[in-house]
């Protein structure tokens, strides 16, 4: 059976009903993972979790290792991997509290570690990433909350964004003009790494705010924290039927 692996984002440092069998801190060529690689059961279906932030939820997007988590995952026998990231909503509609497979992404992070073969002698590598996410994953991921009943948005492009301060309104503007739906500060590189090691990779994006200059007032990490935990039964029930299947 081919690996899975959840990275957990903000709100998903842990999953409840994991029953835990190991926890290693690994260290790869490209340093330490942000947290212990857990090994487990899900629903009796052996996964894989990496919390991104770090256990605590101490390491912003733009310290995350990349490289050293998905390299860790993979080597560990990953084939799958189920990114939660949690976004702020750009297109009008989308609402806190929703989820959204996205399917296009398009990156506005600067000085990340964004590929693996970036070491002097290292062969010129260009992946194709015309489709960023696993069309099989996404598509699962959709089946699976048409049978749970839960209204997502099947599609979207997120704009990832350096981090770690929130966007200003004329960068949403502007963002929104570039086409994207949904914006956060997690989903590149981690998706063209995964995808550099062959990985079949998708989003969970759960909208915790409307991005800057969309809603009324100022962003506050309440109004993220609420909004985040009302969607992560979802994610969670998105995950245990994903995982059951594989």
């Amino acid at each position: 059976m081919s690996g899975i692996a959840i990275i957990g984002g903000t709100g998903l440092t842990s999953l409840p009903g994991l029953s835990i069998s190991g926890e290693t801190l690994v260290s790869t060529p490209f340093g330490d993972t942000s947290a212990a690689l857990i090994k487990g059961r899900l629903d009796n279906q052996e996964i894989m979790f990496l919390a991104r932030h770090g256990a605590e939820h101490t390491i912003p997007p733009h310290r995350v290792n990349y490289r050293a988590n998905i390299w860790a995952l993979k080597e560990a026998g990953a084939d799958y991997m189920i990114a939660v990231n949690a976004v702020g909503g750009i297109n009008p509609s989308l609402q806190p509290g929703q989820l959204v497979i996205p399917d296009q992404i398009i990156d506005y992070t600067y000085a990340r570690e964004m590929t693996f073969f970036d070491d002097e002698g290292s062969p010129v590598t260009h992946v194709d990433f015309t489709e960023p996410y696993c069309h099989e994953l996404r598509n699962r991921l959709i089946d699976a909350a048409d049978k749970n009943g839960i209204g997502l948005a099947a599609g979207g492009t997120y704009g990832a964004t350096q981090g770690p301060r929130l966007e200003t309104t004329a960068e949403i503007r502007r963002m929104a003009q570039d086409g994207c739906d949904i914006v956060g500060m997690t989903g590149m590189p981690e998706a063209v790494l995964a995808r550099e090691l062959e990985c079949c990779y998708a989003s969970i994006s759960v909208i915790a705010n409307l991005a800057a200059g969309l809603g009324e007032g100022e962003i506050t990490m309440a109004e993220i924290e609420k909004y985040i935990a009302a969607g992560m039964g979802e994610v969670r029930s998105l995950l245990k039927t994903v995982i059951s299947q594989i």
